[in-house]
């Protein structure tokens, strides 16, 4: 017997045949189908938000429940996939994606009816596309995770896209108009001040990495 084939020699080599970063789960998994969902929503939101020029009521309560729905789809789907370890590549891409793709096409469908300020919209926008292709600039090298403040600005975005997407000034009064406003300017303030936390923890971090 050679030491090519010694007991030992074929274990030692068995494991290292082993060893190794264990396979991804498949794609076809229903966090990802979760996922897949949102974006498909995003059209038929839109279409409900801007018929009619978001004149009729029952268009405008139908698309705040596909935000609705589809936000929470938004929510469950990382759980799930998070609980039963099938995070994918594909998920960590195309999440992101859906995500911004639902709320950006809520804050350009609102300015083009008139009813929020263009440059709220921009601000919005430029914050959310920078940090996203940002965090896929980056993947190879680490993960740019959501930090409490971002996660804080998505439900304030949520809150406040809510209150303008349904037709509430009619039913509850116009000081729900007001509510929509204040919610509105958090959601901006943390838009803005989650971004620059962002920043500001990755130049801290690429410091580190340096020093």
């Amino acid at each position: 017997m050679t030491a090519g084939d010694a007991p030992g020699v074929g274990a030692a080599r068995a494991g290292s045949a082993q060893s190794g970063p264990p396979p991804q789960a498949s794609a076809w998994n229903i966090a990802n189908a979760l996922t897949v969902l949102r974006i498909a929503l995003v059209p038929v939101f839109g279409w409900l938000l801007l018929y009619d020029g978001g004149h009729e009521t029952r268009y405008r309560i139908l698309a705040a429940a596909v935000f609705a729905l589809a936000s929470i789809t938004d929510r469950i789907d990382g759980d799930i996939a998070r609980a039963r370890g099938i995070v994918t590549d594909f998920g960590k891409v195309s999440d992101p994606i859906a995500d911004k793709a639902l709320m950006g096409m809520a804050f350009v469908g609102l300015s083009i009816l008139g009813e929020l300020p263009w440059w709220v919209t921009i601000v919005v926008l430029i914050r959310e596309i920078g940090i996203t292709v940002y965090r896929f600039m980056v993947v190879s090298d680490h993960v740019l995770a959501a930090a409490w403040m971002g996660k804080l600005k998505t439900l304030a975005q949520a809150v406040a896209l809510s209150l303008a997407l349904l037709p509430l000034a009619g039913i509850v009064g116009d000081w729900i108009v007001w509510v929509n406003v204040v919610t509105m300017w958090i959601a901006v303030i943390l838009t803005i001040a989650s971004g620059i936390d962002y920043i500001v923890s990755e130049v801290r971090g690429k410091r580190a990495k340096a020093s």
